[in-house]
């Protein structure tokens, strides 16, 4: 029981990896476009977000709004052809 304890470390790379595998790396939001609403730099205006970009440990990522909207951190799995 006690050779046990010297792999118990392996579940965190382990883990690790499962994530990675499932979701992909996180991006934060680094540059948005949005509808011009009339007020631009009125930072309560209601806007209408057209395009999001985001930026991680694997590069830059420029997606679609969904329904209006740029989420502050999206997980993205970064492919070969991207």
């Amino acid at each position: 029981m006690r050779y046990a304890a010297l792999f118990l470390w392996l579940a965190v790379p382990v883990g690790v990896w499962f994530a990675y595998e499932a979701w992909g790396t996180p991006h934060a939001i680094w540059e948005y476009e949005f509808r011009d609403n009339g007020d631009p730099y009125n930072p309560v205006a209601p806007r209408w977000y057209t395009s999001c970009t985001f930026v991680g440990w694997t590069g830059v990522v420029m997606v679609p709004a969904v329904a209006g909207q740029c989420p502050w951190v999206r997980f993205f799995k970064m492919t070969g052809n991207q």
